[in-house]
């Protein structure tokens, strides 16, 4: 079995644009989360499932995105990398960061109604999804939730990514849901946006970001 981790072109620059990638993902749930709106299906599922267990969802998350690199590096070893590494350990815990000082720093009351909210929804979604797909798409490796999709896509030739993809998000809102959360519009929205998101930005980073998206040696 090869991992081959650093054997990429522009691999400083690609490492640099992972490691803000997660940082803003992180950012961004933790203002979804705020504003009581919803957050990807995976972190949903998290969400609940480090609740009914009394752990912070950065130590819950870390706990299973190890359970899920053992199964990815069994099948599909080519979706490891530097970018595995910084999203399983990585995205918990600057959700757990950002919350922590909004609750200490922000009004609850100024950024849960009206426009405020509205506007905050729009920026964060933005940004997760915009995040999520350049993180992916700079091919430093998958995080383990994230590389199952791709997995499962080379194992099932017919079936796009896309819809592969939005299978196991729809599944992990189920889980939350039956855990207690409750059915929001975002969750349903990235599960909704994102595959096609990664495709685009594939599609077009490519083109106007190649030091970062270009082919590797």
């Amino acid at each position: 079995m090869k991992i081959n981790i650093f054997h990429k072109k522009h691999l400083a620059a690609r490492t640099l644009a992972v490691i803000l990638s997660v940082v803003l993902m992180g950012f961004a749930l933790s203002w979804l989360f705020w504003i009581d709106m919803g957050a990807d299906p995976y972190t949903v599922m998290n969400r609940q499932v480090s609740a009914r267990l009394g752990m912070s969802i950065g130590n819950w998350q870390l706990i299973l995105n190890t359970v899920l690199f053992v199964l990815v590096l069994l099948f599909g070893s080519s979706n490891i990398g530097i970018g595995t590494l910084v999203n399983m350990t990585l995205v918990g815990y600057t959700l757990d960061f950002f919350t922590g000082l909004w609750n200490r720093t922000v009004p609850k009351e100024a950024t849960t109604q009206g426009a405020a909210r509205l506007l905050i929804l729009a920026l964060a979604l933005l940004i997760f999804v915009l995040s999520a797909a350049v993180y992916m798409d700079v091919h430093l490796g998958a995080a383990p939730y994230d590389a199952v999709p791709f997995i499962l896509s080379e194992h099932l030739p017919r079936v796009s990514f896309r819809l592969v993809r939005m299978v196991c998000d729809f599944t992990c809102i189920a889980i939350g849901c039956l855990l207690g959360a409750k059915l929001q519009a975002v969750p349903v929205l990235m599960a909704l946006l994102l595959g096609p998101a990664v495709a685009l930005v594939a599609r077009y980073g490519a083109k106007y970001f190649p030091t970062l998206l270009g082919e590797d040696d």
